[in-house]
């Protein structure tokens, strides 16, 4: 659907085309996203109840972990649902309002995650460079608050992020040629001058992406530090081991989003889009429990201990 205002034919909703328009190739994205969303729910949701069942987890890490779950879920659900709707339907109209909605919440919970995995790592910075304190650096409150801030930045951030957008004008075509309602179709479909747009929201993530890297790479080169002066070999293998799973999900999570957005426009294409926004959208809240569990001996120790209950029941 289309308004005139003046000289534009303003554009009141959008059609997005997914990943392909072929009928045959749709049921298979559609089986696809379907296995990819239960996983990601039920080893999210399975992550949270035995961090909050067994009581050998009621540690900072942990709920940490356990946070990064929930959000993860939320994540997910922002894209997903969204795509497997498309992919079985031939009405992929989405109105302004609808767009406005997922680009705030996508916004909110990316930037809510960056601080997020940022505390985690002044975590890790704590627990190994002050282990002896660690229970009294770290105390619950301290961790509640550092969680609910990560959401209030966040969505702090994501507020002034979609002001400044859907403050545009979008006109033409009103076809985004991606999944979801992301910047980059967005700004090429934008009517008005954008060179204050782009540098609004160059200010906004770059100086959120500025702070979490360098509270991220502050508290692991602390942590290199001390890994480094310890004598024995295990002690610093078991040391590392406690960073391994956060700087495998800080360097996915990070990784794909300095690739989908630090890059110049001209090596944009929708395809490469797609690819790259896959890994923090879908690909990362599903491998990030296993991330956490896969090699994690006091995760797997909770879930025998959880099986052996139920076993015998």
């Amino acid at each position: 659907m289309t308004e005139v205002e003046g000289n534009w034919t303003l554009v009141t909703d959008f059609v997005l085309v997914g990943f392909t328009t072929d009928p045959f190739l749709r049921i298979i994205f559609f089986v696809l996203f379907s296995l990819s969303y239960a996983l990601t729910l039920i080893g999210n949701f399975g992550l949270m109840t035995l961090i909050y069942l067994d009581s050998r987890l009621h540690t900072p890490m942990y709920f940490f972990v356990g946070s990064l779950s929930f959000l993860d879920v939320w994540y997910s659900t922002v894209y997903t649902p969204r795509i497997l709707s498309d992919c079985v339907s031939t009405n992929n109209h989405m109105s302004l309002a609808g767009c406005t909605a997922q680009f705030f919440f996508s916004a909110g919970l990316g930037f809510s995650e960056c601080f997020l995995l940022a505390f985690m790592a002044y975590d890790r910075f704590v627990a190994i460079c002050n282990p002896l304190l660690y229970a009294i650096a770290m105390p619950k409150k301290l961790c509640i608050q550092l969680v609910v801030g990560s959401y209030v930045a966040g969505f702090a951030n994501a507020i002034a992020h979609t002001g400044n957008t859907f403050r545009l004008h979008f006109c033409g075509k009103n076809i985004i040629n991606h999944y979801f309602c992301d910047v980059v179709p967005l700004v090429k479909m934008a009517c008005d001058d954008t060179q204050v747009y782009e540098f609004i929201l160059a200010a906004i993530t770059g100086s959120n992406m500025l702070i979490t890297t360098v509270v991220i790479l502050s508290s692991y080169i602390g942590i290199g530090a001390v890994i480094v002066r310890i004598r024995s070999a295990a002690e610093r293998r078991k040391a590392f081991f406690t960073c391994s799973a956060h700087l495998a999900s800080v360097t996915l999570f990070y990784g794909s989003i300095f690739i989908m957005y630090c890059r110049p426009h001209s090596q944009h294409t929708p395809n490469s889009d797609k690819a790259n926004a896959l890994f923090y959208t879908v690909i990362n809240p599903l491998v990030n429990p296993l991330i956490y569990s896969l090699r994690n001996k006091d995760v797997k120790a909770a879930f025998k201990k959880l099986y052996k209950i139920h076993a015998e029941k």
